[in-house]
This record gives structure tokens, sequence and C-alpha cells, in this order.
């Protein structure tokens, strides 16, 4: 772990002590299956099932310093996965964090690892399919998507908070694609792109958001 973190910390993605301390301090063997333990702090997506991956640690940290994660954000995340990267910004933000997984099997596995650390009462599991829409009145600090989407989808815009952000991969293919930040401020939208990206597909019955392959 510590050869990963500070090679991040070197090439200036890891930025906030609060980033680097919950890489150091939730435990990412915790949420992969058995055969892949032994590769918890090597810095690169791992397989948990489903043909999902967890994203490698360097996008973790990008993630969390782009999105400008803090104390008292509400986040909400698309693509639960493991539970892992939920929990990476419960632990920064110190706040509840609602996420939404479409595949029920991943979902049940990540509310089970989330349980082994008593995590299960602050960061919220859900089984949906959230390409159709989002099943809340609330809004959010924070919206961040670990998969892939050929456009933005205009409803994670519409339940940001007056001065959100959204992390969203963007692209037609696997490896074409581009992580892209949308902020909100003063009444307006504007997006950047972060950095070349290969994320899964954002799965849903809804294929306007899907990837053409």
């Amino acid at each position: 772990m510590e050869k990963t973190i500070n090679t991040l910390k070197l090439l200036g993605i890891i930025r906030r002590k609060e980033v680097e301390e919950a890489i150091r301090k939730i435990p990412r063997e915790e949420f992969l299956p058995e055969e892949y333990k032994k590769f918890a702090y090597v810095d690169t997506p791992i397989p948990i099932g489903y043909g999902q991956t967890t994203s490698a640690i360097h996008m973790v940290a990008m993630l969390c310093e782009n999105a400008e994660l803090k104390k008292g954000d509400f986040v909400l995340e698309i693509g639960t996965g493991s539970g892992y990267m939920a929990s990476i910004y419960q632990y920064i933000t110190k706040s509840e964090v609602i996420t939404i997984e479409v595949i029920k099997d991943l979902a049940k596995f990540a509310k089970k690892n989330l349980r082994k650390l008593n995590l299960d009462h602050f960061i919220h599991v859900i089984n949906a399919d959230a390409t159709y829409s989002l099943p809340f009145r609330k809004s959010f600090d924070v919206i961040i998507v670990t998969a892939c989407s050929k456009q933005i989808p205009l409803e994670y815009i519409n339940h940001l908070e007056k001065e959100g952000r959204l992390i969203i991969p963007i692209g037609l293919y696997e490896f074409e694609q581009e992580l892209i930040l949308v902020r909100k401020k003063e009444g307006k939208i504007s997006s950047t792109k972060i950095c070349d990206c290969a994320f899964v597909p954002l799965k849903g019955t809804n294929k306007v958001y899907e990837n053409e392959n």
C-alpha cells in the first residue's frame, strides 16, 4: 500500500490528506472476491464478478479529488460494485452515502461487505436501474457515476444541488472514453474533461445511455 500511495502522491493524483487517509483506512481487500484479495493494493481494476470491476486505486483518488469531496457532502454513487468506493466517499464526507447498483447479486455482495465493516448504517445500497429515473426527491452535492454512458443524463444534472458536481465517464467504446466533471454554479452548467479513461458500460433498460461495442 505504501508504495502505491507514495507513487500517487508524487504524481499529484492524491493531493489532500483526507483522500490519502481514506485510502489507508478503508481495507480494499474486504471488498474483493477471495481469489483477488492478494492483489488489493495493486493499482489496477480488479474483477468483482458479474462482468464488473472495482476501479484502480488511482481512479478512486482522482474521483474524490476532482469531485472535491469534503465533510458534509451528500453523495450519490451510480454503480455500487463491491461497495469499496462508496466506503471511501463516506470516510471523507462523514455523511450518509446513497449508492445504486443494477445487478441484484452484486448489490447483495456490496451490502455484505459493508455490513462486515459496520458501514451499512451510513451507506445505503439500492438495487435499481438508474438509466431511467432516479428514485429520489432530494438533491445531492456530488454524483459520481462509475460506468460509462454515451451522453450526460440530464436527470443527473437536475438532481444536483446549486453548487453540485457530477463526475461521469462519457464515450461510445470501452477504451475511448473521457472522464467529465460537470459543475452547477450560479444557475449555470459547465463541463470539463479530467482525463481519458476506461470504465465498464452503464447498464440498464434505457438504451439511450448504452455503449455501442
